[in-house]
């Protein structure tokens, strides 16, 4: 009889999961206990899933039998899936499909735009490649947005609600970058344009060609201009802003080279109608303390080696402002950045979005570079000196401005191997954020870098990275005496029990 009730019980129990998966699926919430509320939707994906006119279907591929972190991947995508149809009131469907199962099914993910790719797979102490299909289709009516790739700790719910509001938006936001006065080619800005391309569409504007191309641009960039830049072009400028458009500027005030080692001053009358809109990029280096190695030759005995040198003109930046700009970014490299500093009044609001760390300084232009140099903790007796702002408001006569300056011209550039300046996702982040921030009103700017998350115990202090490493070490140790002292405290009462009068187990 005693057996009959357990079996009863236990198929009880079995059947009550099996309701609650069932349910959970259909019904699915979850509550979200991370810093970054990388588990909850966003207000713009709220926005753009929950007012569907037209049904979305998203077909998932994604081969069977991957590692961990992959299949994990896969659970979030899922999920991020399942909340989504929740929330478009019917408007959104999605299916799994493995194209492992055949090669009819291998084909179509092929032909739908979605390419395997090689992963790296372990087993028995040996890792072996395999093949293997982790992307997504994103169909509406005759519209088709491919999401090639999803990888861990992407930003997938920026990527998956982009793509939806792709599809179901008309004419995308048009970004001009300005050309004609010695400023990089878009082509030096791979990573930035395939980036922009998501959401914008990109065209060089030439005033000189054709300054009526202004008329149709949300936001125009400014790159590091490096010939003078004539007095009405700026002229078109300001009309392009009195008419509402934004303005994007990464200014470069120096001339600056690791070939001839020089800094010297760089004018282009860029920076005179900064000036004249309250904001200076002043003509000083600034350095940091917390910053890039480059590499030195030096002569050891009979051979020359390498050495890695501390090369304070190439920061690392990681103190910024609370500001959707800069939501998410942990570390941006600039790469011989100047100053950016509010001088105007209450008629604009002036925000600084990056500083440099608490042991910095400025130096003054023209002067030499010095890769031997020996750096001090004297060498570096200011700290916070803000790169980068936001203003808004009137600005130079001009009512409704909203412009970003960075003090550095290159940071979302390609880069030169050969230079110590490496490009950086947040860098990325940083240039397409601020285009955002300029042309986008849908809030999509705050999922670029959800999730997004990098820090290297490397940049930790000393004090800090001790720390971590032997909270690892310890703590797993510490935790099992505990449940050791525990375990043995509880059986040591249980035996005391045991030995008491009238005791029945």
């Amino acid at each position: 009889m005693k057996t009959r009730h357990s079996v009863g019980y236990i198929i009880s129990i079995l059947v009550i999961i099996l309701i609650v998966n069932v349910i959970s699926d259909k019904l699915f919430s979850r509550i979200d206990f991370t810093g970054d509320n990388r588990y909850t939707l966003s207000k713009a994906t709220r926005n753009i899933v929950g007012n569907l006119d037209e049904t979305v279907t998203i077909t998932a591929y994604f081969s069977e039998d991957l590692p961990a972190e992959i299949v994990r991947s896969k659970r979030e995508f899922k999920d991020l899936l399942i909340e989504y149809r929740n929330l478009s009131h019917g408007q959104l469907e999605f299916d799994f499909v493995n194209p492992s199962e055949s090669e009819e099914l291998e084909n179509e993910a092929i032909q739908s735009g979605i390419y395997p790719v090689m992963i790296n797979v372990r087993e028995k102490d040996q890792v072996r490649q395999q093949k293997a299909f982790l992307g997504a289709v994103v169909e509406k009516g005759d519209k088709r947005e491919i999401i090639p790739f999803i990888q861990p700790e992407m930003a997938i719910e920026y990527t998956l609600s982009s793509a939806i509001r792709k599809m179901s938006s008309g004419k995308r936001p048009l970004v001009g970058f300005l050309q004609g006065h010695g400023e990089p080619s878009p082509y030096s800005m791979q990573q930035v344009m395939s980036e922009l391309s998501v959401m914008y569409d990109a065209r060089l504007i030439d005033l000189d060609i054709d300054s009526k191309m202004l008329d149709s641009v949300s936001t125009l960039v400014i790159i590091a201009p490096a010939d003078t830049i004539p007095t009405e072009h700026f002229a078109l400028i300001d009309r392009f802003m009195g008419n509402g458009g934004n303005v994007f500027v990464c200014a470069e005030r120096v001339n600056a080279s690791l070939d001839n080692l020089f800094v010297g001053e760089l004018n282009t009358g860029l920076e005179k109608w900064l000036s004249d809109k309250n904001i200076s990029v002043d003509c000083k280096l600034a350095i940091d303390n917390y910053c890039a190695n480059v590499n030195v030759q030096q002569q050891q005995g009979m051979y020359r080696v390498n050495v890695q040198k501390q090369f304070p003109y190439v920061p690392f930046v990681s103190n910024f402002s609370s500001h959707p700009i800069t939501s998410g970014l942990e570390q941006v490299q600039l790469q011989f950045a100047s100053p950016v500093v509010y001088t105007g009044d209450s008629t604009a609001t002036f925000k600084s979005l990056l500083f440099t760390s608490d042991k910095s300084a400025t130096l003054n232009v023209p002067t030499n570079i010095d890769v031997q140099r020996q750096w001090s903790a004297r060498d570096f007796p200011l700290g916070e000196i803000p790169l980068g702002g936001l203003i808004e408001g009137t600005v130079g006569g001009i009512p409704n401005v909203k412009m970003v300056v960075i003090g550095d011209g290159d940071f979302a550039l390609n880069g030169d191997p050969r230079q110590p300046h490496q490009q950086s996702d947040d860098n990325i982040s940083l240039f397409v954020n601020s285009i955002d921030y300029l042309s986008d009103d849908t809030g999509l700017i705050e999922l670029r870098t959800k999730g997004i998350t990098s820090r290297p115990i490397e940049q930790l202090d000393d004090a800090m990275r001790s720390f971590v490493k032997w909270l690892n070490v310890l703590l797993p140790i510490v935790l099992v005496i505990l449940i050791g002292i525990i375990r043995y405290q509880q059986q040591r009462n249980l035996r005391i029990k045991r030995m008491e009068e009238g005791y029945v187990e």
